[in-house]
């Protein structure tokens, strides 16, 4: 099996991308791939811990959890992160954080690599 490296790039608000990429994340790993999950820019808010449902929004984090314990390897960009208030202590448990740098090697050694997002 090969390696993916999915990297998003999610807009502020009503962005369904980071829900097509954590379902693609899913289906590779399914079939057995290995997952590098990479988010910047606003979609770092999908590594901060103590999220909660709220009506019709998108909850992701149960599913995150799941791909974690899978293997899925999920990194936040640091400096999106900081930028956005979310600091080492806000991650939650099982992400990684890197600069960019981390995401340039990833796709580097991957079989295939998406961007998604990013408009």
């Amino acid at each position: 099996m090969g390696k993916l490296t999915i990297g998003t790039f999610s807009s502020l608000i009503g962005s369904m991308s980071l829900d097509f990429a954590l379902r693609l994340a899913e289906a590779a790993i399914n079939k057995g791939h290995k997952v590098d999950f990479w988010v910047s820019g606003n979609a770092t808010m999908l590594s901060k811990k103590a999220q909660r449902a709220y009506r019709d929004y998108s909850f992701l984090e149960k599913k995150v959890k799941e791909l974690i314990e899978r293997g899925v390897n999920f990194t936040a960009c640091e400096a999106c992160s900081e930028a956005r208030g979310y600091h080492k202590e806000d991650t939650m448990e099982g992400w990684k954080r890197h600069n960019m740098d981390w995401y340039l090697a990833s796709c580097f050694d991957s079989d295939r690599v998406l961007h998604i997002g990013g408009e």
